[in-house]
């Protein structure tokens, strides 16, 4: 199944993990998820640096080049193309060598010019016509403009540019969810909605459904647990076994090569 049919396979949308550097994505493969997506919160926090700014420009290139053997779809979160220049994203988009990216229109946390952020998608999607798009909305991320009206008014934008899907993070309102749904005529993607499952956001004519950042916070929670139970003489949390992590990298290295 290729990666955009995994966006209307069932009623359940397609839920994504987002992977921080190739041992998460690998247990994310592991899990059997079909497809695995990268965040740029994990992979600039993994390397000492804040979200955002445009710090993972080279490491998810190489991240993203590290995952193709992985018998899974991938999609990379490239912020917002790393660039300006249209061009230039597009051309750092089609290197990458994934199934699909996130591109969204904010830099330094400010929403910028629809009409900008679709030349960026135009441009991607001269350069590579079969990479998945996912046109990132910051309306409700960044708590400017949020809403159902310009957000749709930006998403039609990059739905006409070519955008394949479009992403509302932030958006949790079960009302204004199944309006977005409804009126964006490709899959519609947003992050996990504590208090509702993905059944229930399926229902609204939700079609994808990331995980962000979620599971690379929870993992440094669980590390801290970890470390504390053994301080404080509390049971140890369950763990996979040394040597099953130790086989999945000797097969990825194998695979690799």
């Amino acid at each position: 199944m290729t990666f955009r049919e995994l966006h209307f396979a069932g009623d359940l949308p397609l839920l994504l993990p987002n992977a921080w550097d190739v041992a998460s994505a690998l247990a994310f493969a592991e899990a059997g998820f079909p497809a695995v997506g990268t965040t740029s919160f994990g992979v600039a926090a993994a390397a000492g640096r804040a979200d955002g700014g445009r710090a993972t420009k080279d490491a998810t290139l190489a991240l993203a080049r590290a995952l193709a053997p992985l018998p899974v779809h991938i999609t990379a979160d490239i912020e917002d193309g790393y660039d300006e220049d249209p061009e230039e994203v597009a051309a750092y988009a089609a290197a990458l060598g994934v199934a699909g990216v996130n591109i969204e229109d904010s830099t330094a946390g400010r929403l910028i010019a629809p009409e900008s952020h679709a030349r960026k998608i135009r441009a991607v999607k001269r350069r590579a016509p079969g990479l998945f798009v996912n046109a990132r909305v910051d309306t409700y991320w960044l708590g400017q403009e949020a809403g159902p009206a310009e957000t749709l008014r930006r998403a039609t934008a990059y739905v006409e540019a070519g955008a394949d899907g479009v992403f509302v993070p932030g958006a949790t309102d079960p009302g204004e969810l199944r309006r977005l749904a409804a009126e964006i005529p490709v899959p519609v993607n947003v992050l996990v909605v504590p208090g509702l499952s993905l059944a229930e956001l399926g229902a609204l004519g939700i079609r994808r459904v990331s995980t962000g950042s979620l599971p690379y916070r929870s993992a440094l929670d669980a590390a801290v647990g970890t470390a504390t139970a053994v301080r404080d003489g509390r049971p140890v949390p369950a763990a996979t076994p040394y040597q099953e992590m130790q086989r999945r990298l000797l097969r990825y290295e194998e695979s690799a090569r």
